[in-house]
């Protein structure tokens, strides 16, 4: 297995390097650059002082040569359009915020979603399945913007039970975690039923009934856990997706996260913070798909993580 972890870090790695290549001359293709926005109204001369001070003056292959080596080093840069702040300071600044929702959203989608699996897939009313079937049909397809700019408008205006700006209490968490988690709940939902329905029909299962188990004891014990492996090999990844998926939601809630941060950074042509937030994300993803590809394995033993 170390074998197999070293070998996804260094696959990683590289991703990670290409992923920063095409951000890098993607976000310098835009057109404009961070001081001709309208509006600046820059001299000349101070125009020039600020493209000498970022760098901006150089050719863009050096430019590009002189960023990699200084962020493999640590170094991200100062950011252009918050001056004098570092951008690995605002990534510190920002990432607990954005994890905290995208941890409270994966808890969600998972106690919920697992719920609601297990549910259907045992159940002998057909009125539940048809309900979860229809939620889980819902929740991947109505978009989580939507979603949260309906619950804006009927319990943050109409009803005002929610508050719909900042987090400032607990109460403030509980649409934008909502609207993140209801794509991932429904397809914790049917990845549970799916496999559930699948275990339940297997010889192990039978072979554990005759013995005289209660079926209760034959679920927690042999059908539970082998049903899990699906949603477990699909958690790392979704908990990913939560974190950076969180861009429009910061931004509709007004929550100063690393999502609404890299929304404005991309508006205001902000080079250096586009790059490290997208790195920062990047990086995220990769650990996360490598944790359920690991956990996958621990949880059951005949996955052999070799390729």
């Amino acid at each position: 297995m170390l074998k197999y972890i070293i070998k996804r870090l260094l696959v990683g790695v590289l991703t990670l390097f290409i992923l920063a290549t095409i951000t890098f001359f993607g976000v310098h293709a835009m057109p404009g650059d961070p001081f001709s926005q309208e509006g600046r109204g820059l001299s000349p001369e101070v125009y020039a002082a600020l493209e000498e001070k970022y760098g901006l003056d150089k050719p863009i292959s050096e430019q590009y040569v002189i960023y990699m080596n200084n962020a493999l080093h640590g170094d991200f840069g100062e950011s252009i359009s918050k001056r004098g702040q570092q951008v690995s300071d605002i990534i510190v600044q920002r990432a607990p915020v954005t994890a905290e929702i995208g941890l409270i959203a994966f808890v969600f989608s998972m106690g919920i979603g697992l719920l609601l699996g297990i549910i259907s897939a045992l159940t002998k009313h057909g009125a539940v399945n048809g309900a979860v079937t229809v939620f889980a049909t819902l929740g991947v397809s109505i978009p989580s913007f939507l979603f949260a700019l309906l619950m804006m408008i009927v319990f943050g205006v109409w009803l005002g039970w929610l508050p719909v700006v900042g987090l400032k209490s607990w109460k403030h968490f509980i649409m934008p975690c909502l609207a993140l988690s209801l794509g991932p709940i429904s397809n914790v939902t049917r990845l549970q039923r799916s496999s559930m329905r699948d275990v339940m029909n297997d010889d192990y299962i039978i072979l554990a009934r005759s013995t005289g188990d209660s079926e209760s004891k034959v679920i927690r014990k042999h059908a539970l856990k082998n049903s899990l492996l699906p949603v477990i090999t699909y958690a790392g990844p979704m908990f990913s997706g939560l974190v950076t998926g969180s861009l429009v939601i910061e931004t509709l809630f007004s929550i100063p996260g690393i999502g609404r941060e890299f929304t404005n950074s991309i508006t205001n042509r902000d080079y250096t913070l586009v790059m490290g937030l997208t790195m920062f994300l990047g990086a995220i993803v990769i650990v996360m798909n490598l944790v359920s590809d690991v956990a996958a394995a621990v949880v059951d033993p005949r996955i052999k993580l070799e390729k």
